[in-house]
């Protein structure tokens, strides 16, 4: 680092500590290249793990923000290679452009994740595990882990707080959510979207609602980063639901009927894991729940449409070529549940439909008569 006491050493705002991050720092475009380039950096550093749609969204809210250091990690090394000629993610959001000047991006994930302050979790839930198999809990020491899936760990059948806890020990002080509603498509867009961040440490989820604002994000800090994380979860396979009954040939009005009745079923399921003063009818639980069901760009909600119209799962898997997670959130939710007995009649056929082979017409039609 030059030793000469030159402008950019009187503009640039005085470097703090990761506890407090300088989130409200307005940085002109000018100096902000140079503060990347210097070994003392007054900016948090935020890694951001997965190549897909999401992941490609938050990285684009971060670069908006102007507020951190984006270190980016990818598996693919034609992915990458890729997005640093075309400044562009050639698999998901292709349209949207990147200013490469202020990410560094590639494969180093141990070295990307030991140096960042925050960690951006966006890889499917059913390549967490593998993804993260060279890491190692000193490598999460003393960061803020958050997460952007909205699936289980299928082969434990674990939320992904509940993992990085086992695997990695990290603390619920140092977890955070990320819950919506909000489509990456809309985000790339640039279309007004809300993001809740869940967490047993209410300071944590603050900085990190903090560090996501912008002009076209809202956010807002929420104590219970159990509930928005299940409903999460939950919600998908809600939506995968609503899809089959779309592919069977029901119409809106069952649709209505049926998502009433889903927020009221994971009310139930979130009161009996997790008691807890909590708003379901608010937007990260029901407004989630919403955008997913109803949505063009829900995954799952396509999925299920498939699956209704006589698609088998890894027809429609291949047919799609993209992570739905409420097909392997069902199975979980159900393994679960069997701890807890929860009426869950949604969940419970969506299983059958999937799992078990059953008829989608006559799943839905016996499913229709426990539904008010």
């Amino acid at each position: 680092m030059p030793t000469t006491n030159d402008n950019r050493h009187k503009i640039q705002p005085k470097p703090t500590t990761m506890i407090e991050p300088p989130i409200n720092q307005n940085l002109s475009q000018a100096t902000q290249p140079q503060t990347i380039a210097q070994e003392v950096h007054p900016l948090p550093c935020v890694a951001v793990l997965g190549g897909g749609s999401w992941a490609t969204a938050l990285v684009k809210i971060l670069l908006e923000t102007r507020r951190v250091r984006i270190r980016w990690w990818l598996r693919d090394q034609n992915q990458i290679d890729y997005i640093k000629t075309h400044h562009r993610n050639p698999k998901y959001l292709s349209q949207l452009q990147l200013d490469l000047k202020r990410i560094k991006i590639g494969s180093k994930l141990q070295k990307y994740v030991s140096k960042a302050d925050f960690v951006v979790v966006a890889i499917p839930s059913a390549f967490v595990q593998d993804a993260l198999k060279e890491l190692t809990p000193h490598d999460f020491e003393n960061k803020i882990v958050v997460s952007a899936i909205k699936g289980i760990i299928p082969e434990k059948n674990l939320v992904i707080n509940d993992f990085f806890a086992q695997e990695f020990g990290v603390e619920p002080h140092n977890f955070c959510v990320i819950a919506g509603p909000c489509h990456a498509e809309e985000v790339a867009q640039e279309k007004l979207s809300y993001l809740t961040i869940g967490s047993e440490d209410m300071a944590a989820a603050q900085k990190v609602a903090d560090l996501l604002a912008c002009r076209f994000i809202k956010t807002r800090a929420l104590h219970d980063a159990v509930g928005v994380e299940y409903c999460a979860v939950l919600k998908n396979i809600y939506a995968l639901a609503g899809g089959i009954a779309h592919g069977v040939g029901y119409g809106d009005n069952f649709h209505a009927v049926l998502i009433s009745n889903a927020i009221q079923e994971a009310e139930r399921f979130l009161n009996a894991i997790n008691i807890k003063d909590r708003e379901v009818m608010s937007s990260a639980y029901l407004g989630d729940l919403l955008v997913t069901a109803y949505s063009q760009y829900s995954r799952n909600r396509t999925f299920g449409s498939m699956i209704g119209r006589g698609y088998s799962v890894k027809f429609a898997q291949l047919e799609m070529n993209m992570i739905a997670e409420g097909y392997y959130a069902t199975k979980s939710i159900c393994e679960i549940n069997k701890k807890y007995q929860v009426d869950m009649p949604i969940v419970d056929s969506v299983y059958r439909i999937l799992y078990d082979k059953a008829q989608p017409q006559l799943e839905l039609l016996a499913l229709s008569e426990k539904l008010s």
